[in-house]
């Protein structure tokens, strides 16, 4: 049977933050180099969470280690390694790489510098509740479920609790504080999930500064 939630994130819920930061990345890490996918898990989660990295550590050498075996794949009790471009004859010394660069960065504070998200993975990572918001609101079926952006923004502060409107707010204060041109905040808005254009006259920064200033009480649509 599959792993229950609770033994899932105990043995591997770590691990599978790393991994999900590799989709659609190169897994190119060597000894001597870090991937892109790489500094961004730990460039965040130095930020975030920095405890966490000696988890991953202990998890992703643990898989590595002790990968399960055929029993254990049959009864689907085992953590599936999502592709990452890999032969599966590479995997497990790419874990240990990755151990090895997790368990030096800790050491050593090896911590990547601040940066503008470089990943996919990172943009939701760092900007989570944008992520809910542009992608819920604002995909390709918004104009099939709201009149404009109007109505789908009044209906997301409705329906959504007052706090995480206030997150989504700092975030979106955030994501204007970064040194982004404005094709790098249409770039921005397309990873975090728009897949509509801003409402006429805006670009996309003007139209995330309106929204900042209505979410933080500059007066919703009617």
């Amino acid at each position: 049977m599959p792993l229950k939630p609770l033994e899932h994130d105990r043995k591997y819920g770590e691990l599978d933050q790393v991994i999900r930061a590799y989709l659609g990345q190169a897994a190119d890490d060597s000894p001597e180099h870090r991937s892109a996918a790489l500094d961004a898990y730990l460039r965040h989660t130095w930020h975030s969470r920095p405890w966490a990295i000696a988890i991953a550590e202990q998890q992703v050498r643990e898989y590595a280690e002790n990968p399960p075996g055929r029993l254990r794949q049959r009864l689907g009790e085992f953590y599936p390694v999502p592709d990452v471009g890999l032969a599966d004859a590479d995997i497990q010394d790419w874990l240990l790489r990755l151990a090895d660069h997790l368990k030096e960065s800790v050491e050593q504070g090896d911590v990547p510098p601040p940066s503008v998200p470089l990943t996919h993975w990172e943009w939701h990572a760092r900007f989570p509740e944008t992520g809910q918001f542009l992608g819920g609101w604002f995909s390709q079926d918004m104009p099939d479920e709201f009149g404009d952006h109007d109505v789908a923004l009044a209906d997301y502060v409705e329906g959504t609790d007052a706090t995480l409107v206030a997150r989504l707010a700092g975030e979106l204060g955030e994501l204007l504080a970064l040194p982004l041109d404005e094709g790098g905040y249409a770039l921005a808005v397309a990873e975090l999930g728009m897949e509509v254009d801003p409402p006429a006259p805006y670009a996309p920064s003007g139209w995330l500064t309106l929204l900042v200033d209505r979410l933080s009480g500059g007066g919703l649509p009617g």
